[in-house]
Parts: C-alpha cells; structure tokens; sequence
C-alpha cells in the first residue's frame, strides 16, 4: 500500500452515496447513545463534561474521515480515561492535552511504517484479561461519584477506598440512589429493548426527577455554547521529555482499542474489512487535531460502533453524522446538558464497565486450557494493579512463555523399528518443529542411544527449523561421532538446508545425506 492510500479516495465518496438515509438514521442513533458516555468519560478523565463532549465531536469526525473502517465510531472511552487519570493527577490538563498530541504523532508514524498488522498477534486471552480489568477500573473510578464524594488520584483502589469511608462518614443517599438507579435502568432496558437509547432515556429521567425533587447533588455545570478556538497554548514544552513515556502508552491503546474495535465491526458485517494501517492514521490526525479544541485523546469505541452497525449503517457517513448532531447538541442544548447529575452519569458508566465483563467469553477461555486461564487472570490483575501497557506486555510475555513450552512439548523424537538386514541400525524421526525451546528434547533423546553403530535420522517429519534447533542437531552428531556411532540424514527438506548448512550440520555428515529413509538404508547395505 503506498503512502497515498492512507488518505481518502473515490471509493469512500461512492460508498458515502450508497445510502445517505440509512447512514443519517444510523448516525442519529448512535449520537443519541453517545451523548451521556461523552459526557461521563469526560468527566471521568478529569478535564470535564465539555473536554469529552469536544473529543467526540472533533475525533468522531476525523477518525469518520481518515480512518479505515466504514462502520467506525472514535471518542473518548473507558479505557483511555484510566490511562489519563493518572496524567491528570500529574500534570494536570495541558499534560494530558500534550501527551494527545504527542501520540497522534506516534500513531501517523505507526500507519506510515506500516504497523497495523500486527495487532493481530496479540492473543485473545490478553485481549480480554486487558478488557476485564478495564472494566474494573472504570467501575472503580465511579465510586466516588456515586456516592457523592469527591475523589482524585492516580491508584483507583486507595480512590474508591478512601470515597467509601467518606461515604459511611456522612452518607449522601440521593446521588446513591440516583447512580444505582441509573445503572440498574441501563441495564433493565438494554434487556429488554436492545435499541433504545437506555443511557440518554435512564439519564433524561434521573435529571428531571432530581429537578422535580430538588436534589442536592453535583451537577455537570456550565458547557461551551460554542466549539473552543484551536489553540497551541496548552503546550508543556519544558516537559515533552517526561510526557513521552504516556504518550507511548496512550498511542499503544488507541492502537490497540481501534484495530479491535475495527475487527469487531468487520465480524458483524459480512464483506467488510478495514484497512489497518490507515485506521492508525485516521487515528492519528484525529488525536493531533483535538488537543488544539481542549479534547482529551480518542479512540475508537466498540460499544458505539456496535450500535452504527446494528443500526444499518452502510459508511463512514454515520459517524460523520453522529458527529454533527452532537455538535448541534453542545450548541443548542448546552444549558440542559449542565444540569445533569454527576451522580447520574457515574451510573452510565457503571452500567457501562458491568456489560463490559462478557462472562461466557472469559469461561470459554477459562475453560480452554489452564496457560489460557493464567494469561487472563495475570493480564487482568496486572491492568488494575499496574498500568494498561505493562498489562498488556506482561500478557504477551507470559503467552508467550507459555507458547515456547508448548512448542518444546510437541516436539517428539520417536524410535522406529525396522527389519533391515543392517546390523546395528538404529532409526529415529523427529517430529514437529526444531526450535530453541525445542532444541533439548533432540539432544536428551539422542544422548541415550547406546550398542549401535549406526543412527538414521529421518528429518522429513521436522516442520521448522531455527539456528538453536540445528546448532542442537550438530552437537547431537558431534557427541555420536565421539562415541564411534556413524550418523545418516534423510529426508532433509529444501527450506531446511540454509539453516543447516549455516551451522555445518550438511558438512558434519558429508555423503550421508539421503533423499529418503529407503535410500539410506540401500546405501548402508551396499556400504
């Protein structure tokens, strides 16, 4: 793909005028159910209602454009806000403002090196022990709020710990009845009605009913009647050096958020597929632009972009779309949105982190084998106890180390009998792949061989075959050839040979290379 296929064609313009009607009704909803998450992950990040309601306008908009998934929605999320809190506590809002920019500069490198692939390495027991401890933490960030107690730091747990006893202290019952309630509506009509807009529906109602009851709880307060002038004023210029670290961290998640996000979406529209690369890029303008309107950094949502999909959306229009109508809403609704119970949003996004846990997947996986059950449940603690980048590594290494056992398991080296005249003949075949986890299976199965003045090995079963796996090779016929034992090969397989030439197995054994097992043992009778 060339470095012009990152941009908009003509293809997205023919696909944009397919069917603007299904793409408006889509975009009107999804507009509709990402009103009061906006809202509640802006609030949840610490920069406020209006950062988040500006992120989903701004992003929502340009990831529509350059993104490379027809059916994506961006915005602020649930786990990008557990990124920036700590960010927050830090260095405050022009800090997370930066490290926004700086990672949108991290992610347009990403797309133009071509990275996009391989977010497809990552294994599905990571993927969902890193979701399910999002979902913690965003549950755990909400304490506060719902039980109506002010709470800031970068830990979630000492936080919600710390809201708890405030809360048996002096209980406010009203923004605690207002959050489970809220969560508990959420929860009861996307039971029943999975299209209807429960979050909007279950928030409308709590801040009417607060209204009507004269509530004493914390409220959104006043919004921008008008979208901020772009600006570079925020800039921490004096601490880029400090804040590249997060915003590595940042630019990893949106990475990872999006192209999952993204798979998502293809999987429940058949004949669509993203372009990977180019929703790193879209991404990536999309994080660089917000900052500069006071937006906290985005990513694609899978929640939303479900709801465009089940909604029959057809392009990238209906996020374009979903994006105007809430620009409008900041606009003309701004003095309604500031009377929305803090309270109330908390139970959003409780609601939210609860349907996030999807319990028979994590069964599933559970059940599939114990190294996928460890995977899960280290990658899930690691992402509430540490922080969403180390999760995810320590996932990886410790899927990974589980994987070499495995490879180093499959391994066999099997001893076959054979009714050749050939007197002190001895047969093996090893099978699977020769690799450096697997390497000391070959050597321990060799080493016992004893009484015999002749080994085949029948290298035709052999899959794959690393320098450890042939370097294992050569000591095993060096340490046979110390004990007088003539080694043979056969069945050596051409894409094996570089890497057994390249250590000097081929020319440990000279002539004794065969084409197969009967052509060794022909050629041992006749010598």
């Amino acid at each position: 793909m060339s470095r012009l296929d990152l941009l908009p064609g003509r293809a997205d313009l023919a696909a944009v005028r397919r069917n603007p009607r299904a793409d408006l009704l889509a975009g009107l909803t999804v507009a509709v159910v990402a009103l009061p998450l906006a809202l509640g992950f802006g609030v949840a990040s610490g920069l406020g209602a209006a950062a988040g309601l500006v992120t989903a306008v701004v992003a929502g908009a340009l990831a529509a454009v350059f993104g490379g998934s027809n059916l994506q929605v961006s915005g602020p999320t649930g786990a990008m806000t557990v990124v920036l809190v700590p960010i927050v506590a830090q260095y405050g809002p022009g800090g997370v403002l930066t490290v926004g920019l700086l990672a949108g500069l991290i992610l347009v490198g990403l797309a133009i090196a071509r990275a996009g692939r391989y977010a497809e390495l990552v294994p599905a027991p990571v993927v969902e022990g890193f979701t399910a401890g999002i979902a913690v933490i965003i549950f755990l960030q909400q304490v506060p709020a719902a039980l109506g107690v002010t709470g800031h730091g970068e830990k979630v747990l000492p936080v919600a710990w710390r809201a708890v006893r405030g809360f048996v202290a002096a209980p406010d019952w009203p923004a605690l009845g207002l959050s489970l309630g809220v969560a508990a509506a959420v929860l009861v009509l996307l039971a029943w009605r999975p299209r209807l807009p429960a979050s909007l529906l279950a928030v409308g109602a709590a801040t009417v009913g607060a209204h009507l009851a004269g509530l004493d709880v914390a409220r959104i307060g006043a919004l921008p009647a008008t979208l901020p002038e772009p600006s570079l004023a925020f800039l921490q210029w004096d601490a880029l050096g400090t804040l590249l670290p997060p915003a590595i961290a940042v630019a990893a998640l949106a990475a990872l958020e999006s192209l999952l996000s993204a798979t998502v979406a293809d999987a429940m529209r058949r004949g669509e597929r993203h372009h990977p690369d180019r929703e790193l890029f879209g991404q990536g303008i999309a994080n660089i632009v917000t900052p500069l309107f006071g937006g906290v950094p985005a990513t694609a949502a899978i929640a939303r972009t479900a709801v465009n999909v089940r909604s029959g959306a057809v392009s990238r229009l209906a996020a374009l779309i979903h994006a105007v109508i809430l620009a409008v809403l900041m606009l003309a609704a701004a003095p309604l949105v500031a009377g929305i119970p803090l309270a109330a949003l908390a139970g959003v996004l409780l609601a939210t982190a609860l349907r996030m846990v999807q319990l028979g997947v994590l069964r599933a996986i559970t059940r599939a084998s114990r190294s996928d059950a460890l995977v899960l449940v280290v990658t899930a603690g690691a992402t509430v106890l540490l922080d969403l980048v180390a999760a995810v590594l320590i996932g990886l290494v410790v899927a990974g180390a589980l994987a070499l056992r495995k490879v180093a398991n499959s391994l066999r080296v099997d001893e076959i009998p054979h009714d050749e005249p050939t007197p002190r003949l001895t047969v093996y075949r090893p099978s699977g792949p020769l690799l450096f986890a697997a390497a000391h299976q070959l050597r321990r199965a060799l080493s016992i061989v004893d009484r015999v003045d002749v080994v085949l090995l029948r290298l035709s079963g052999v899959t794959a075959i690393d320098a450890s796996g042939a370097l294992a090779l050569r000591e095993a016929i060096e340490e046979l050839h110390d004990r007088n034992i003539t080694v043979h090969l056969a069945g050596v397989r051409p894409e094996h040979r570089r890497a057994l030439t390249a250590v000097g197995v081929l020319d440990l054994v000279a002539d004794r290379v065969h084409v197969d097992a009967p052509a060794a043992i022909a050629a041992l009778r006749t010598g």
